[in-house]
């Protein structure tokens, strides 16, 4: 964790030295970013009612580095958090573990609202995953098991900064499972033994963000679908993200996350290790805490 930690601090670090930089020098790019903390603690000494111990943290870091100019547009985000919880004597366990990054440079059609544009997406997430917590000896996923890089070209409809629909008719879907184990069960739709899998088709990412879409609350979402077109073009991949920014004053805040995912490729795995069919995962992740909007 003291790895995912720094790492968010120097980014938080390069946006803010940024920002103090020559006007000139930056004068093409928007930089900026919501860091938040999230902790929650219960302690129980003679408590007659029951219970056990707990402690909870939660970090969540959402940056931009966009850059425009003429008919050049190119925008990065990043996406990332980490979390975990203890209660009692139990081993740790994860709640959150996301590591995101997505670039999308496009080129101005004709001064419309259209850009041709080259798309990279990157997922994967910091830590080991399990499916028996907080026992934590059934390895379910870890860093690049899985990770997902997507390539492709298309055409993004950017009327402002708050909002882009990028259609691709050519994506390139690469799944990769770097975990000897994992790999050689064929996790995550790989072939057993192989570390990448590839697919081609078609995607669609939407992204929205609206501030105070009611006083004092920011949203955004972001929703990626797509489709292998030569194998079962009908079941949709689909990734879906919506959140809730509340806040309280300049430093406090309450954050609310939902996430939902389905992929064709990656099987349920049950309590007693017998798989089944894919199912529509979902995720919600609410906290209260320590969070700061920096940036233009």
């Amino acid at each position: 964790m003291k790895k995912i930690l720094s790492v968010c601090l120097i980014l938080m670090a390069i946006a803010a030295n940024a920002q103090t930089a020559d006007n000139d020098t930056i004068k093409h790019w928007k930089i900026g970013g919501t860091p938040s903390f999230t902790f929650n603690q219960v302690s129980l000494t003679n408590w007659a009612a029951g219970g056990k111990n707990s402690v909870a943290g939660t970090f969540l870091l959402n940056m931009y580095f966009n850059y425009s100019k003429d008919r050049i547009n190119w925008d990065n985000t990043l996406d990332t958090g980490y979390g975990l919880t203890k209660q009692g004597s139990d081993n740790m366990v994860k709640t959150e573990d996301k590591l995101y990054f997505t670039s999308k440079l496009g080129y101005q059609v004709d001064g419309s609202k259209w850009f041709f544009t080259g798309l990279l997406d990157f997922k994967t997430q910091y830590d080991v995953g399990y499916n028996d917590p907080p026992e934590n000896t059934v390895k379910l996923s870890e860093f690049m098991s899985p990770g997902y890089l997507n390539l492709s070209l298309g055409f993004d409809y950017k009327p402002n900064d708050n909002f882009s629909l990028y259609l691709s008719p050519l994506t390139n879907k690469n799944t990769i499972v770097l975990d000897d184990s994992l790999s050689t069960a064929g996790a995550f739709g790989v072939d057993e033994g192989d570390k990448i899998r590839q697919e081609f088709g078609a995607s669609v990412k939407l992204t929205a963000k609206k501030a105070n879409i009611i006083k004092n609350v920011d949203v955004n979402t972001r929703l990626d679908l797509f489709s292998n077109l030569g194998n079962k073009p009908q079941n949709v991949d689909v990734d879906w993200e919506l959140a809730f920014n509340m806040k309280v004053n300049d430093y406090l805040s309450a954050v609310a996350s939902f996430n939902l995912i389905y992929d064709d490729d990656i099987k349920y795995v049950d309590e007693d290790q017998v798989e089944h069919g894919p199912r529509t995962q979902f995720k919600q992740l609410f906290g209260f805490g320590i969070s700061y909007k920096f940036g233009q």
